[in-house]
């Protein structure tokens, strides 16, 4: 599915996969051995919620972007380490979550306040 992020470093394209029902939630990105510059995967939910991410079994780093229910970004914990059980918490109620290759936020120059159009 298409999905841009609107910042003012400009509107940065990616081709993600949607995780719909529970069981592709809790599976996520897990196990990928890579993850193109322009892929990533959504965690869409249907109402706010306080979520808490962790990296078990992912084998590469991710960018984790936090949205808010308006589809702006709230928070980005980037790069989040591979394989690591440490919760990575949303920091304040969201309705999708956003995963994308380490460091590529950074890179794009994409940050909190910009907004995110996936539906």
């Amino acid at each position: 599915m298409p999905l841009t992020i609107h910042s003012a470093s400009g509107h940065h394209r990616f081709n993600v996969e949607i995780a719909r029902t529970p069981e592709e939630q809790q599976t996520g990105l897990m196990f990928r051995r890579a993850l193109a510059p322009d892929g990533g995967m959504i965690f869409p939910y249907d109402h706010e919620l306080q979520l808490a991410f962790w990296m078990k079994n992912t084998l590469i780093p991710l960018d984790l972007i936090f949205i808010g229910s308006d589809g702006q970004i709230v928070r980005i914990a980037e790069n989040a380490q591979p394989m690591s059980l440490d919760l990575i918490p949303s920091g304040q109620p969201v309705t999708a979550v956003l995963e994308i290759a380490g460091g590529r936020s950074a890179e794009l120059g994409i940050t909190a306040g910009d907004m995110v159009d996936w539906r």
